[in-house]
């Protein structure tokens, strides 16, 4: 029998024994004891960030590359409402957080503490709050609770989204006696039988498009689905969050078409709409990615496969289990089951969108993304953040082989890579990359801080056009250009933050000829780095719903054929 430990003590022990190494998170009174459990433990890395939006997206990003399970603290009040944003971001795009959310002492619950949120006595009521941004929320009220709570909880954020414990002082630093174990909760993980995916390939006469979502990368499923490509020939597209999960062109996966959506590229209409068959994989296909696609794919019969159905009405097998379930759908089309009329596409020229040119100041996007091709190896990781910049990278950049590339679209919160960059380091150890805009930076590029205090390789590539540029743009197409709120005074990012963080190599690029070698020295620091590089707010990123003739957003019935393009 183990002795007596106190409940954040079996809280990290836990979170040890299932293979978590670091928890993200701010300190501050109702959350100390965590911090204080964790600094007791040799194997968790208790990670301080300087927001809580940034801690609870480093979570995110650390899961997003592939830990057990992501983990954000945070204290009461403002601290825990501050993550809430990061939170809906991870229910959106269905990764797994676990957040860990001190409260008040619950003798205190509704007379008048200070961040009171037990929801007694006209207090905010912090368990209604975050249940609307996790699939789990519990307020911990008993020391024993915690033995079930926890790994309850664990196991609904695996099904794909954030789970929330709320943790009052007092339970925290209750002791519980007896057994260390806690009781296992069973996990869904219910693999589903593919056999009417199977039986419709089986009768289809001509190629077949597989389109890849965020759910191969969450189940680590990469290799099944180049199985099953290999075996049905098919021509493989992403979603822009699963831009990573569909091969490298150039490295044995020539049939990778691209990515689909708004950012996208338009011969991927092209090649869905020539297909006998299309299986939408791991994703449920929100609108910015499957815009451009609906004529197409209400001509060509859809099947999906994933945790989730898609909002594309089609036949779907759900399975919780990706890489069981693509195993078994390439078994079925083997050997004897193995279809017979299929044949390979035609090729389909890669094709890009074609924003107008831009003659202004500045290093044009396209430039930019072409200098951090030619400089970032192979096994470089990319976070990339929203907005125009964002736009430019998922449409120009490839990935590295054997890299992740991470971009968070579920609610597009600016300002995510940067705690996300330090969470993907923190759990792959290899060099990342994180593109980002001054906007972006100026909510949440603190977290560089973060970066440089615990020497993590991660380079800062900061697109600075003193603008929120995507709002600029806006204002330009949808508003005739006559007034702009979206500007910002000139700025000097790199100098700035040289004088702020001593120890932190930082350069401002102005031109592009001396972009190469700035970006090959960043690449090159044994810690984190930052360039920032020079362009327009007025250059016109990749993005559709800005190349319409008519100026016009897409609607769900347009199509990249609306859409100016050119074949590279």
């Amino acid at each position: 029998m183990a002795s007596a430990q106190r409940v954040v003590d079996h809280i990290v022990g836990h979170l040890a024994a299932v293979g978590v190494t670091h928890v993200f998170g701010v300190g501050g009174a109702n959350i100390e004891d965590l911090y204080d459990a964790a600094h007791r433990r040799e194997d968790i890395t208790a990670v301080l960030a300087k927001h809580e939006f940034g801690a609870a997206t480093m979570a995110d990003g650390y899961s997003r590359a592939g830990a057990p399970l992501g983990v954000v603290a945070a204290t009461s009040g403002g601290g825990c409402l501050n993550a809430v944003p990061a939170l809906g971001e991870s229910l959106a795009s269905r990764v797994p957080v676990l957040a860990l959310v001190g409260q008040p002492p619950t003798v205190l619950d509704g007379r008048g503490a200070f961040q009171d949120t037990s929801g007694r006595n006209g207090a905010l009521d912090a368990e209604s709050l975050f249940s609307t941004v996790s699939l789990f929320c519990r307020r911990v009220l008993t020391p024993e609770a915690i033995r079930t709570a926890l790994p309850a909880a664990i196991a609904a954020a695996r099904t794909g989204g954030p789970a929330v414990l709320l943790l009052p002082k007092d339970i925290q630093q209750a002791w519980l006696s007896g057994l260390n174990g806690v009781p296992a909760v069973a996990e869904d993980r219910r693999v589903g039988d593919p056999h009417p995916i199977a039986r419709a390939v089986r009768a289809a006469a001509g190629p077949v498009t597989i389109i890849a979502g965020e759910q191969v990368a969450r189940d680590d499923a990469r290799a099944e689905l180049a199985q099953l490509r290999s075996l049905l020939r098919a021509g493989v597209a992403c979603v822009p969050d699963a831009k990573d999960v569909a091969g490298t062109p150039g490295y044995g996966s020539s049939s990778a078409l691209g990515v689909t959506g708004v950012m996208g590229h338009p011969g991927v209409a092209d090649a869905v709409a020539g297909s006998a068959l299309c299986l939408v994989v791991g994703t449920r296909f929100a609108a910015t990615a499957r815009s451009g696609l609906e004529k197409a794919l209400a001509t060509v019969p859809t099947y999906s496969i994933g945790s989730a159905p898609t909002y594309l009405a089609c036949t779907h097998v759900h399975t919780q289990d990706l890489r069981a379930s693509l195993s078994m759908l390439s078994a079925a089309l083997s050997g004897a089951g193995r279809p017979h009329r299929l044949r390979v596409a035609p090729d389909t020229p890669r094709t890009e969108l074609l924003p107008p040119p831009h003659h202004g100041p500045g290093i044009r996007y396209r430039d930019a993304m072409a200098a951090l091709d030619a400089a970032l190896p192979d096994g470089t990781d990319i976070v990339v953040d929203a907005g125009n910049i964002g736009a430019a990278a998922i449409h120009h950049l490839p990935v590295r082989r054997d890299g992740r590339f991470v971009v968070a679209l579920g609610m597009g919160g600016m300002g995510y890579s940067f705690g996300a960059g330090i969470g993907v380091a923190s759990h792959r150890r290899r060099r990342t990359v994180v593109i980002a805009g001054d906007g972006s930076f100026l909510m949440h590029g603190m977290e560089i801080h973060t970066a440089l205090q615990y020497r993590l390789p991660v380079t800062f590539v900061l697109f600075d056009n003193h603008a929120h540029a995507m709002c600029v743009t806006r204002e330009q197409r949808f508003y005739g250009g006559r007034y702009s709120y979206n500007r910002f005074g000139a700025s000097r990012l790199g100098a700035g933050l040289a004088a702020m963080f001593p120890g932190l190599p930082a350069v401002d690029v102005d031109h592009l000829d001396t972009l190469p070698g700035a970006l090959v020295a960043a690449l090159a620091v044994d810690g984190p780095s930052v360039v920032t590089v020079e362009c327009s707010a007025d250059e016109i990123p990749p993005f559709a719903p800005f190349l319409e003739p008519s100026h016009q957003p897409l609607t769900e019935t347009e199509t990249r054929a609306d859409v100016h393009s050119r074949t590279r």
